[in-house]
C-alpha cells in the first residue's frame, strides 16, 4: 500500500507543483501580455535556439553508440536518435520515466539486454551530472566577485561566515553518518556516489573515450548556446550578461527535474536567476515561457514522429 502511494505521489506531485507554478506565473503576467511577447519575439533567434537543441540531441544519440561498443553491440543510429526523443517525450507524462522507456525501445528493436542498455543510460546521466557540476564551478570561478558582493549586500558578512561554517559542519556530519549508517537512505546515497565515481572512471576506460568526452562537452555547449541565443529573441534581454545567462541556465536545468519537463517551474527558475542581476521580472518570465514552449514543441513534434516511425523503420529494416 505504501509503495503504491509512493508511486502515485511520484506522478501526481510534480504535476501538481507544475500546475501551481503555472497559476502563480500567470498571476504575475497576464495572458494578453505574454501573448504580446510571443508576437513581438524575434523568431529567427528562437528558430536558431531550436536548431541548437536538435543538434545537441543528435550528438547525445551518437555519443551513446560509444558506450555500446565495449558490450559487443552495434545499434543503428536512427534507433538511438528516435529513442532519445521518445524518452524526452515520455518525461513530459511521467517524470524520469524516459530513461526506462529509452532502454525498453533499444532492447525491443536492437536486442540489447535491458539491464545493459539501462546501465549505459545511467552512465550517460552520470557524465551529464559531472558536466553540470563543472558548469556551476566555472560560473562560480568567473563570477565569484559578483556573487560574493551580491550575498554580502543582502546578508551580513558575519552571518554568511557562520552560515558557511555551519554548512560545512553539517556536510561533514552528513558524510560521517552516510559512511557509518546501514539505513536504506544511506545505502542509496552510497550507491549514488559510488555509481558517480564508477561512471566517471568507466569513461576513461572506453576505446573512444576522447570522442565521448568531446560529445559531452559539445552537448552542454549547445545547451548553453541554445539558452543564450533564444534570450536574444526578447529585445529587453539583448544586453544580458554572461553571468546572468549561466546562472539562469543552471537554475533552469534543475527546474526540469522538479516538474514534468520543467512545466511551470522553468519560467520561474529564470525569473529567480535573472532577479539576482536586477533584470525585470516581466521580460524574464516571458523569455522563460518562450524558451520552454519552443523546446517543448520541438520535442513533442519530433518525439511523436519518433514513436510512430520506430516500428515502421524497424519493420522495413527486417524486410531488407
Amino acid at each position: 500500500m505504501l509503495k503504491k502511494t509512493s508511486s502515485i505521489l511520484k506522478v501526481v506531485l510534480p504535476l501538481l507543483i507544475g500546475v501551481i507554478l503555472v497559476w502563480y506565473s500567470l498571476s504575475k503576467i497576464s495572458i494578453s501580455e505574454l501573448v504580446q511577447y510571443f508576437k513581438d519575439a524575434n523568431y529567427l533567434w528562437i528558430g536558431l535556439g531550436v536548431i541548437f537543441g536538435i543538434i545537441s540531441h543528435i550528438s547525445r544519440a551518437y555519443r551513446w553508440l560509444f558506450m555500446t561498443e565495449p558490450l559487443g553491440f552495434k545499434p543503428r543510429f536512427p534507433n538511438s536518435l528516435m529513442s532519445v526523443y521518445s524518452a524526452y517525450l515520455v518525461n513530459f507524462t511521467i517524470p524520469r520515466a524516459g530513461e526506462v522507456a529509452r532502454a525498453s525501445i533499444i532492447t525491443n528493436y536492437e536486442g540489447i539486454p535491458f539491464d545493459k542498455t539501462f546501465g549505459t543510460i545511467v552512465a550517460e546521466r552520470i557524465a551529464d551530472t559531472i558536466m553540470l557540476l563543472m558548469i556551476i564551478m566555472v560560473t562560480l570561478f568567473l563570477e565569484f566577485e559578483f556573487i560574493f558582493n551580491f550575498f554580502t549586500e543582502k546578508f551580513n558578512l558575519i552571518t554568511l561566515i557562520i552560515a558557511g561554517f555551519s554548512g560545512l559542519l553539517l556536510m561533514l556530519l552528513f558524510f560521517v553518518f552516510i559512511k557509518k549508517s546501514q539505513s536504506k537512505f544511506a545505502l542509496k546515497v552510497k550507491g549514488f556516489i559510488s555509481g558517480l565515481i564508477e561512471g566517471a572512471l568507466s569513461i576513461f576506460k572506453m576505446e573512444k573515450k576522447w570522442a565521448f568526452i568531446f560529445h559531452t562537452i559539445f552537448i552542454w555547449s549547445m545547451y548553453v548556446l541554445m539558452f543564450y541565443i533564444t534570450s536574444l529573441a526578447i529585445p529587453e534581454l539583448k544586453n544580458v550578461s554572461l553571468a546572468a545567462i549561466l546562472v539562469g541556465f543552471i537554475l533552469a536545468s534543475f527546474s526540469i527535474a522538479a516538474t514534468n519537463g520543467g512545466f511551470g517551474s522553468y519560467p520561474e527558475a529564470i525569473v529567480i536567476a535573472f532577479s539576482i542581476f536586477a533584470i525585470a521580472e516581466t521580460p524574464s518570465r516571458a523569455f522563460g515561457w518562450i524558451m520552454w514552449a519552443s523546446q517543448t514543441l520541438m520535442i513533442i513534434i519530433i518525439g511523436g514522429i519518433s514513436l510512430i516511425y520506430l516500428p515502421i523503420y524497424n519493420r522495413k529494416h527486417k524486410e531488407v
